[in-house]
Formats: C-alpha cells, sequence, structure tokens
C-alpha cells in the first residue's frame, strides 16, 4: 500500500516538473507551428516562473500580435521594458506594434532602439525587426503569404535582415525571413537562394520546406511545391502551416485547371482542416480558416463558420467581417448589414481596411439605403488609394445607381491602373460617360442656362476608341454607341459636318451582314443609323436618291418612328428640307 501510494506520489512529482520544464523553446516551436493557444498559456507561465527574463514577455507579446490583439501585445512589450530596459526584443515587439497601426514614426524609433541594443553577434532582434516590417499593417490579411506587402516596407525588411544575416551567417530562421521579404516583391531567384541556404544550414527545417513550398506555389510548379510540403511533413507530421500552405496550393491550381477544380477544391479543404485539427482549434485558427474560404468563395460554409464563432467566449470581434461578407454574399443582407455595422463601429478605425466599406456600401445598396451605400464605397477609396481593384466594385455600384459621371470616373481609374481591367471595364467607361452626358442634356432642356459638360463626350470617344483598337474584331454595340456619341458632337442637323456617319455605316454595315430578320432593340438602333445618315445625305450631300433610300429603310422597319414620320410628312407637301 505504501509502495503504490509512493508511486502515486512520484508520477504526479514527474507530472508537475514536466509543465514546469516548459521552456522557451518549447514555446518559440508552437508558435513556429501556429499552436498560438498552446504558446501563450506556456509563455503566460514562463512570466511568472520566469519573471526576470524579458524574452519571456516579448515571445508572448509577439504571440498576441500574430492573433490580432495589438494593445494586448503593447501592455505585454512594456512588462518586458520594466524588466529590462535595454531589452532589444521588446522594443522591437512595440515597433512592430507601431507599425502595424500605421504610426511608422514610433516605429521606426523603436526599431532603431532594438537595433542599437542589439549587439553584433545577436542575429535575433534584426530578425524581429525584419519580420516586423513583414507583418501586415491593420487590418490586412497574411503578410508574404497572402497580402501584398509595401515595397517600401519589404525593402526595410530586406536590409535590417541582411544585417542580421552579417551578425550570423548561421541563423536559419533569418534567412527564411529573407526568403519571405523577396517572395513578397516577387523577386523569385533571391528567395530561393535565401530558402536554400536556410536549408542548407538546417535541413530539418520544416519552415524552410514550407516556404521554398510556397515560392514553387507562385511560378504555378504545383508538383515541386506539394514536394517541399511532403518534405516538411516527414520532418514534423504534426507541421500544421504545411497543411494549411498546401490547402492554399491547392486552391490556386483549382483555378488554373477547371478539369481538376472539383477535385483540388475538395483536396484543399481536407488539408485546411488538418491545420485546423493541428492548431489547437483556436479562435485564431477559425478565423485563418475563414480567409481560407472567402479566398474559395464557399461563402455558406463562412456564414456557419462565423456565427459559431460569434458565440464563443472567446471572439476576436474581426469574425463580424466575415460574417458580414457572407451574409452579402448569401444575399441575407438584413444579417450581413447587421455584422458590418457591428464590426465598424466597435473595432476602432485603426482596424478598418477598404473592403469593410466596399461590403458595408453594397449591404446598404441591397438593401435599398442607395445614397448611404455610395457613401461608404466612396470611404473604401478615401482610405487607400492605392486600392485600384476596389474601382471596379465602386464603378459597377455607382452605374446601378445611374451615378453615371461618377461611375465614369472610377472605370476610368480601374481601367487604367488594375491589371484585372478588360475591354468591358473600358466600354463601360464609354458607356458611363456619354449618359453622363445624355442625362446634362436633357437637364438642359428643362433649364435653359444649364450647359452640358462636353467633355463627357471626349472621355467617351476616347473610352470607345481604345475599345475598337484592341478588339479581335468589331463589337456591334462599341460601333453603336460610338457613334451616338459622335452625333451628340454632331448636334446641328442643319450644319451637320458628318462626324457619327463612318459609325453609323459601320453598325448598319455589320447587322446587314449577320441577316436574318432584326429584333425590336436593333430595329430602333438600326432607324437611328438609317435617319442620320438621310439627314446627312439630304442636307450635307445633297443626294434626294440615297436619303429617300435610307429613309425607306427606316419606315420598312418602323414606320411609326417620329422622324420618319416628319421626313415622309414634309416630302409629301413638297418641302423636303
Amino acid at each position: 500500500m505504501i509502495s503504490k501510494v509512493a508511486a502515486a506520489g512520484l508520477g504526479l512529482l514527474f507530472i508537475g516538473s514536466s509543465a514546469f520544464a516548459q521552456s522557451l523553446a518549447d514555446a518559440k516551436k508552437a508558435i513556429d507551428a501556429e499552436q498560438y493557444q498552446k504558446a501563450k498559456s506556456m509563455l503566460k507561465n514562463l512570466t511568472v516562473t520566469q519573471a526576470d527574463k524579458d524574452e519571456n514577455f516579448f515571445y508572448l507579446g509577439w504571440v498576441y500580435l500574430k492573433q490580432d490583439y495589438v494593445d494586448s501585445a503593447k501592455t505585454i512589450f512594456n512588462k518586458g521594458l520594466a524588466v529590462n530596459s535595454k531589452s532589444a526584443l521588446n522594443f522591437a515587439g512595440l515597433g512592430t506594434a507601431a507599425h502595424i497601426e500605421k504610426d511608422n514614426s514610433t516605429a521606426t524609433t523603436d526599431f532603431n532602439s532594438a537595433i542599437s541594443l542589439a549587439g553584433k553577434k545577436n542575429s535575433t532582434p534584426f530578425l524581429y525587426v525584419g519580420l516586423g516590417y513583414l507583418l501586415p499593417v491593420s487590418g490586412s490579411s497574411i503578410g508574404p503569404n497572402g497580402s501584398a506587402i509595401a515595397a517600401a516596407d519589404a525593402d526595410a525588411a530586406i536590409a535590417i535582415l541582411n544585417q542580421g544575416k552579417a551578425a550570423n551567417p548561421r541563423d536559419a530562421e533569418v534567412l527564411i525571413a529573407l526568403g519571405d521579404a523577396y517572395r513578397s516583391q516577387l523577386k523569385s531567384t533571391d528567395a530561393y537562394n535565401a530558402y536554400s541556404s536556410a536549408l542548407a544550414i538546417d535541413p530539418k527545417s520544416a519552415a524552410a520546406n514550407v516556404a521554398e513550398g510556397v515560392l514553387w506555389r507562385y511560378a504555378d510548379n504545383f508538383d515541386d511545391s506539394q514536394k517541399q510540403f511532403q518534405a516538411a511533413l516527414a520532418i514534423d507530421p504534426n507541421y500544421g502551416p504545411a497543411y494549411r500552405e498546401w490547402a492554399e496550393t491547392d486552391l490556386r491550381q483549382a483555378k488554373t485547371d477547371p478539369s481538376l477544380y472539383d477535385a483540388k477544391v475538395k483536396e484543399a479543404a481536407d488539408n485546411y482542416k488538418k491545420y485546423i485539427s493541428l492548431t489547437d482549434y483556436s479562435v485564431e485558427s477559425q478565423m485563418r480558416y475563414a480567409d481560407f474560404l472567402v479566398d474559395s468563395k464557399d461563402y455558406v460554409t463562412l456564414q456557419k463558420v462565423a456565427q459559431d464563432l460569434t458565440a464563443s467566449a472567446k471572439i476576436n470581434l474581426r469574425v463580424y467581417r466575415y460574417l458580414a461578407i457572407a451574409a452579402y454574399e448569401n444575399k441575407d443582407y438584413p444579417a450581413g448589414l447587421a455584422a458590418m455595422n457591428k464590426w465598424i463601429s466597435q473595432a476602432g478605425p485603426k482596424r478598418i481596411i477598404p473592403n469593410d466599406y466596399l461590403y458595408l456600401g453594397r449591404l446598404e445598396i441591397a438593401s435599398k439605403q442607395d445614397s448611404l451605400g455610395v457613401n461608404d464605397l466612396r470611404k473604401a477609396i478615401a482610405l487607400d488609394t492605392t486600392q485600384v481593384d476596389l474601382y471596379g466594385e465602386i464603378a459597377k455600384s455607382l452605374y446601378a445607381l445611374n451615378k453615371y459621371q461618377e461611375a465614369g470616373d472610377a472605370y476610368h481609374i480601374y481601367a487604367q491602373k488594375s491589371r484585372l481591367a478588360k475591354l468591358t471595364d473600358h466600354f463601360s467607361e464609354g458607356m458611363s460617360y456619354y449618359l453622363a452626358f445624355s442625362d446634362q442634356t436633357d437637364k438642359a432642356e428643362k433649364i435653359k442656362t444649364f450647359k452640358p459638360d462636353s467633355t463627357l463626350l471626349v472621355k467617351s470617344d476616347s473610352a470607345f476608341s481604345y475599345v475598337e483598337r484592341k478588339a479581335a474584331k468589331p463589337v456591334l454595340t462599341v460601333v453603336l454607341f460610338h457613334a451616338y456619341v459622335k452625333d451628340s458632337e454632331d448636334n446641328d442637323r442643319n450644319n451637320i459636318k458628318g462626324l457619327a456617319k463612318p459609325y453609323y455605316e459601320q453598325y448598319v454595315q455589320l447587322v446587314e451582314a449577320k441577316g436574318g430578320t432584326p429584333d425590336d432593340k436593333t430595329k430602333q438602333s438600326l432607324v437611328n443609323a438609317y435617319t442620320y445618315l438621310g439627314n446627312y445625305a439630304q442636307n450635307k450631300d445633297k443626294d434626294e436618291a440615297k436619303a429617300l433610300d435610307y429613309y425607306t429603310k427606316a419606315k420598312a422597319l418602323l414606320p411609326d418612328d417620329p422622324q420618319v414620320k416628319y421626313y415622309f410628312a414634309k416630302k409629301a407637301s413638297g418641302k423636303s428640307k
């Protein structure tokens, strides 16, 4: 009996000592594996049991940054500085927090302090200053693996990380971060060299294998990408980030090969579930899953995941962003509007990104709150004018609201600056400016002192001309509306210049070449062309026979057209002009 009790006591002793034996190295390994809840638990314990070690506070603060709790991180970093006022790492942490909050002045000051305190052979502060530049600014998604890193931030990271490399050439973590910085700017060769150097130093680095796999994904080399993820998992079968990056690689491959789409999307979902299972099912890993669901456009699952997360006691307010996006895409507009209003009103301006106001605007417009919607679409651009892809969404919404001049301006910026712009966007730009001029013409008929802005026609003309130059063959709608633009420029029928003549002639030729009976819409367009050409023949060419031919064709299509009836009435009375 005594021996059994003693054995049990000894077991408890070992269990207790095991818990306290968890080291900073264990916590860092958990951070690398994105097991943030586990790392946080270890580090909270270490800040109590080893309260005199400032690095324990730094890594705890770093976990808070990774989890998007910037205020909590700053509190912990300051505690670390209270332990050691010359803690280079905690200054690096504060600098990173300031950078995330777009406080560039404070970030620079704190980063400089970290570097000055680092020492000649200590590469770790250089590592975390570099990583600080690579973390996304407030409200963005993932850094090197997701959202674009500003070139200036990447350059700053590269410079600092190279200093870290000089301090300790065999620090594999510095080399991996350096590769991430190069990769963020699509400098693939430099990134590959950095990752290869890291693997040469530490062949058992799961992180370096994953990073190289992501690099191959950027080149759409999916086979080699998958091999690197498998290599990482051979080193550590529980290394969650390998499954996450594998899932995102599957998703990219699905988008590039329609024949594999269904299979790869399913594989991506399975891999992401494995990632979540290995990262302690924390709220944060679920949030990463939500990012994945947004990218894969699985809005039904996203709404369920987001709704479940709102019931969590440890809720991250950002979940309401996901709930709003999913609800909008699923046409659950009341739920989406409530979620987005909650996120924007409670998150604080530092966490709001342009896409938040874009979805808020779209939700408001879908809820028949048009004026509010337009204002919030404008806020989306005011927050970040470099987000040029958003102009396409804004332009579409403004066009749907008949805000044609503003839509034209948005389409113009989108068409000129976005790599996603298509010829249809240039056409929509031309249409928007033309319709804006038409609206002003209607206004001028009611208010005699008002004059339409003729520069709208110039802008429309330019957009349509661009489409005609770039299109593989003439497009009926483009030719027709280009004719309307030139027709509007040539509005004095008694002194007609014929600006629209070649466009109307081309339109007629294209329609007649198609053959068959035109539909009602095409009939009206043809009549517009015939009456213009007939008027030109009559008043400019003085060719009554040709004018009669054009008006006769128009009459055959629409005998009750006002211009047709006017022409034949005048002709019958003997007054041809």
